[in-house]
């Protein structure tokens, strides 16, 4: 039988395939380090480089989420060429977002921070950076700008007030309301131009708005007022939209409040079924280009379409843009008095630091009050 006892021949061989090399030899009295311990410099090194990451996305995590726990509105503008640099300092300025930088990059992450467009959002510092980011993804709403036209401003002075607002200049808005072109309203005769049509009210235009778009929000506001019930009234009483908006300028520029304006919008249609000149000096100084209340006597005798001394009738147009009240003067007028006479004149003055209104059916006591009010009011 093989003696199995025999020396292996290749034991301490180092040149046997397969066996491991093994190395320079150690030094006297040192014993080899296991393999885990050789490796542990690089776990260590990866350890660490996971806790770090770990912290850091701990940290972003916290920097994306609400601001507050309390939800309260807050309108938040971009403005014209803001990037997201620009935007996440203001949201971080506003206290909508925790960090600006760490917003910006989240943004540029997906790819929002040139494409976020200007306007008006509305945010809460109770959403979220994602919210947030999908609220500016979806777009804002236009800047807008608020411009207040009172009743009885002139054209001139509208387009002023334009300007003032930041919406173009008022040598473009003046121009345009001269000569409206594709502008002019049906109503309005060929050749006028939109003077009394710009209805005064309160308007949130958007900034970047034509000089054509803000005239057109101002005259579908007055589109509003012309409802078909009261398109019926003036066809019945056979006025035209231009007669009706012209006569209450009229009442608009010679009434100290609105409870005077049926009244006096009652002594110019009197006196225009009569014949009668309407002498209203407010239509002479528009026509002169002058403001009132006060005219010369001789101004009064210089003949234009509005001077309504000189001339029969209704003026050329209207002389200023006339509110509701006024609007609705011309079509509830009250023409006569308590025993059914005809009012025909009337006068303001003041007495005492108030307003005396004093309407009359005759020459006669329209002259007596004139003398007591106007030229002698101390008795």
């Amino acid at each position: 039988m093989p003696d199995d006892r025999r020396p292996n021949p290749t034991a301490g061989r180092d040149d046997v395939p397969g066996a491991p090399e093994a190395g320079p030899p150690l030094p006297p009295g040192r014993t080899p380090r296991p393999a885990w311990r050789r490796a542990r410099p690089w776990v260590l090194t990866l350890l660490a480089t996971v806790l770090v990451l770990s912290a850091a996305a701990l940290v972003v995590a916290y920097q994306l989420t609400p601001v507050s726990a309390t939800p309260h509105d807050v309108t938040f503008e971009v403005k014209p060429g803001w990037g997201g640099k620009e935007v996440a300092a203001a949201l971080a300025h506003q206290g909508l977002v925790r960090d600006a930088r760490i917003f910006e990059l989240y943004l540029r992450a997906r790819g929002l921070d040139r494409r976020i467009g200007e306007g008006l959002y509305d945010l809460s510092p109770s959403m979220s950076a994602r919210q947030v980011a999908a609220a500016l993804e979806k777009g804002g709403r236009p800047r807008t700008v608020r411009v207040v036209i009172p009743e009885g401003w002139r054209a001139e002075r509208i387009a002023q007030a334009l300007q003032q607002a930041g919406l173009g200049q008022a040598a473009s808005f003046t121009a345009l309301i001269e000569h409206p072109g594709d502008l002019r309203p049906a109503f309005v005769p060929a050749g006028d131009g939109l003077e009394g049509y710009l209805f005064p009210a309160s308007y949130d235009v958007p900034v970047m708005s034509t000089p054509d778009q803000v005239l057109g929000l101002m005259l579908q506001r007055f589109r509003d007022e012309l409802d078909p019930s009261t398109e019926a009234t003036l066809r019945a009483r056979g006025m035209t939209v231009h007669a009706w908006v012209t006569l209450a300028s009229i009442v608009q520029a010679e009434a100290a409040d609105p409870g005077e304006m049926p009244i006096i919008a009652g002594v110019f249609l009197n006196r225009l079924d009569l014949g009668m000149p309407l002498q209203s000096d407010p239509t002479v100084a528009y026509g002169l280009g002058v403001p009132l209340p006060r005219l010369k006597a001789s101004e009064l005798e210089d003949d234009n379409p509005w001077n309504t001394y000189t001339r029969a009738g209704l003026p050329k147009g209207p002389i200023d843009s006339p509110g509701a009240a006024a609007l609705q003067a011309v079509l509830q007028p009250v023409r006569t008095d308590a025993s059914g006479q005809r009012y025909l004149y009337f006068l303001h003055a003041v007495v005492d630091g108030k307003m005396v209104f004093r309407p009359n059916t005759n020459l006669a006591a329209h002259n007596r009050d004139v003398q007591r009010y106007l030229v002698d009011p101390a008795r």
